[in-house]
């Protein structure tokens, strides 16, 4: 039975304070939990009108939870998509202060731009329709605010609420690729202290799909000149202050990140 009580901006005034009270992550409960995925997406949608003034307005978006084993960890089997905003996109090289954060920990990207808004149409988006829309590409690290949750007890209602916990993404120089390239199986490599780690973009193209037509069905389609972070090629790392990361994906250039107190 629907939760008939439910307020997706009270639930949403929730989470934005949580935020900047500094709060620790916790489940929405009560009359503030979602009681399906569409509300929880409203809730997202209600955080949007409380965090633009703060952060400037959406530009872009991010799939999170793309692999078996972090659904299987989360209890769903399905991805889930979440906001960019544009005070929160820097270009690499960026200094990470942690101070700013509760928890922040990174993800290792390849992030697209679209050349035009993507709107709903008669049939949805497929791998190849979005590849075609595609204007720049770049490696990418999204920073996780994750706010010491307990990631085995999470409820996927609440981290869609709570903006799939981008924090902001870190973007290299853009590059222009021939339609051709395929964009699926590249290298990603990862330099950090004392290790190396690799990785292959998988499926990123139906990932890309996957969010312009999430966006599009909640009447809010990528737009022209928005860009796209595609999932992690290498699993999520924490960084500590004094550390650099350098990632780098196949021809397509690298990125570095330095964590300072």
């Amino acid at each position: 039975m629907s939760n008939t009580t439910f307020s997706p901006a009270a639930a949403a005034r929730f989470i934005a304070d949580a935020h900047s009270n500094r709060q620790p992550y916790r489940n929405l409960s009560g009359p503030l939990e979602p009681p399906s995925i569409a509300d929880a997406y409203a809730v997202q949608e209600a955080l949007r009108e409380l965090w633009e003034p703060l952060h400037g307005p959406v530009a872009g978006l991010k799939i999170a939870v793309t692999t078996k084993v972090m659904q299987e960890l989360m209890g769903i089997d399905h991805p889930c998509g979440g906001m960019i905003y544009a005070r929160n996109v820097h270009a690499a090289p960026h200094v990470l202060r942690m101070s700013r954060y509760m928890h922040v920990v990174l993800e290792f990207e390849l992030a697209v731009r679209v050349g035009r808004t993507l709107s709903k149409k008669a049939t949805p988006w497929t791998r190849e329709e979005v590849r075609a829309e595609i204007t720049e590409v770049m490696p990418a690290f999204e920073l996780i605010e994750d706010r010491k949750a307990v990631y085995k007890e999470t409820r996927p209602t609440t981290l869609i609420a709570d903006n799939a916990w981008n924090a902001g993404i870190v973007l290299g120089k853009p590059v222009e690729v021939p339609a051709s390239l395929e964009l699926n199986g590249l290298v990603g490599r990862l330099r950090m202290p004392g290790d190396i780690r690799e990785g292959r973009t998988d499926d990123p193209m139906g990932a890309l799909a996957w969010c312009v037509n999430l966006a599009a069905d909640r009447g809010r389609p990528l737009e022209a000149g928005q860009v796209v972070i595609t999932g992690s090629v290498i699993p999520t790392l924490p960084i500590a202050a004094g550390e650099t990361f350098k990632f780098e994906l196949e021809g397509l250039g690298s990125i570095e990140i330095t964590a300072a107190t």
